[in-house]
This record gives structure tokens, sequence and C-alpha cells, in this order.
């Protein structure tokens, strides 16, 4: 296989009014109140894949820009008074055309997505479609690059994320109890600093879930499989104590004196523990 080449396939067309380039708006923003619609290719399941849109606000549109040839290094932008690197701009004459719009959602009706404040050319091929999630999406008062120096006014501080959407599903709060410290500051001595990593799966919820290895123990705890290690903890309101780590591997497993399983090795001595 070639890896230097990537297969993208259309799953729809975009049907708007806008025909020609020179019609088409810069921006969604440029958009606003125009009308258009997403029709996704029969026979591939699409309808199942629609499932559960209708309940967003805006979503994104990845798309190919189809009347496009070629690319340019540098580009002049409408807003810009000078050429500007093509990836510092929203150009479409990219080395691959990808397109990406924020469009608001008016409606799903069997497999075709109704659309508002759409800027795309009439029969753009449509690859993807995503929820657009303003807790994750919006970064209110980031900076602007050379849009600053063209006169673009920022409201606040470009640095501050005070502004930025909550996020609605509250996180879990995860603590780490005295011996499981103890056993990551230890991991941190063999340069595997993984107590972030633990952090941010647990802080999703202590429930078992195709993208969480949790399983639940005889006795209630819990034990988290994060790549050779495992995190039992347990739960308390919407608090998650995480209060010991263990190797991954077999006592039997360790035994083999394979050089690659000395750190896990190392930890079973340090702690005492039989690895599960």
């Amino acid at each position: 296989m070639d890896r230097s080449e990537l297969v993208l396939r259309p799953i729809g067309v975009a049907r708007t009014p806008f025909v020609e380039r020179v019609e088409a708006p810069r921006q969604p923003r440029a958009a606003a109140g125009v009308e258009g619609r997403i029709e996704l290719h029969a026979g591939h399941h699409f309808e199942d894949a629609l499932a559960d849109l209708e309940g967003w606000q805006y979503v994104w549109i990845l798309f190919w820009f189809h009347a496009n040839e070629g690319w340019r290094p540098k580009v002049l932008p409408p807003r810009s008074s000078t050429r500007r690197g093509v990836f510092a701009t929203r150009s479409p004459h990219r080395p691959n055309p990808l397109g990406l719009s924020v469009v608001e959602l008016v409606r799903v009706e069997g497999l075709t997505v109704h659309v508002r404040d759409v800027d795309l050319l009439d029969g753009t091929p449509v690859l993807d479609i995503k929820p657009y999630v303003p807790w994750a999406d919006a970064i209110p008062n980031a900076r602007t690059g050379w849009l600053d120096d063209e006169g673009e006014v920022r409201a606040s501080a470009p640095d501050s994320l005070a502004e930025r959407p909550r996020d609605p599903v509250p996180q879990w709060e995860v603590v780490f109890v005295a011996r499981a410290l103890a056993q990551l500051a230890y991991l941190c001595t063999l340069g595997l600093d993984v107590e972030a990593s633990v952090r941010a799966v647990l802080v999703l919820g202590p429930q078992p879930h195709a993208y969480r290895r949790i399983r639940v123990e005889g006795d209630g705890t819990r034990r988290l499989a994060l790549k050779e290690w495992r995190y039992r903890f347990r739960v308390e309101g919407r608090t998650i104590e995480v209060f010991d780590v263990e190797s991954g591997y077999r006592p039997k497993d360790l035994e083999r004196g394979a050089p690659e399983l000395e750190a896990h090795r190392a930890f079973a001595v340090a702690f005492g523990t039989k690895p599960a």
C-alpha cells in the first residue's frame, strides 16, 4: 500500500444557489440566511449514519473544492493587503483542496440534510458531516494571526478562555490516594508518566465503554486497562478514587525475563504486587 496516497469517496453532494465560483460567499458568515441541502448517496446505510443528527443546531461540512485546479504556496486573501502562506489562510487553492464550513442544521429528511448559511458551490462533493460542539470547537478569544495586522479587533485578551462555552456533560472528579500516587511517581522514574492519560480517560466516567476498557470486579471496585497497566478505582458519588496500580502482565509472563518487561518486574518488586 502506498501510504503517500489516501482514497476519499464523497458521501454526497451539496445543492446550493451558487453555480459559479464568483457567486459563492467567502465564508458561511457571509452567506447568512442562504439555504441549501446536502444530498447523501443511497445504498451505503447513510440513513442510519444520520440518526441523532437533528438534535444539533450546527454541523461541520467537510468538502472538496472541486472547481479548483492546482494550488499556490502563497495567496492573496480578500481581507489581506499582502500575499500569505496558503496554510495561514482558508483559501481553496490548497495541495489537498479540502474545505470546512460550519452551517446551521435546519432538518433531516431521509438522505437529505437541509442547512442554512451555506457557502458551498452547487455540486460540491461532500466528504463528511460532523456535529458542531460549542465547548470543544469555540474559542472566542483565540488569536487571529495576520488579521490583527489588517485591522481586525478582538473583544478581549487573546489568551483568555473565560468566554469558552462549558462542556454540557459534567466531567467526573478523579483523585489518587497515597498508594496510587506513590506508584505513579515510581513509574515516572521508569520513564512512564501516565497520570494525565489515566485522568483523561476517567473524567469521562467509570462505566465500561467501547473506548474505556473498564471491568467491574466482584467486590464492586473497578479496573481500568490502559495499555500495559491496570488502575483499580472505586466510585463515590461523582468522584472516582484510584487506589492501586498493577501491571497488566501475569506473574508467569514476567518470569520469562523478556527485556521489554523489566519495568513491570521492577514495579512488582517495589510494590509487592502480583500482576494481573
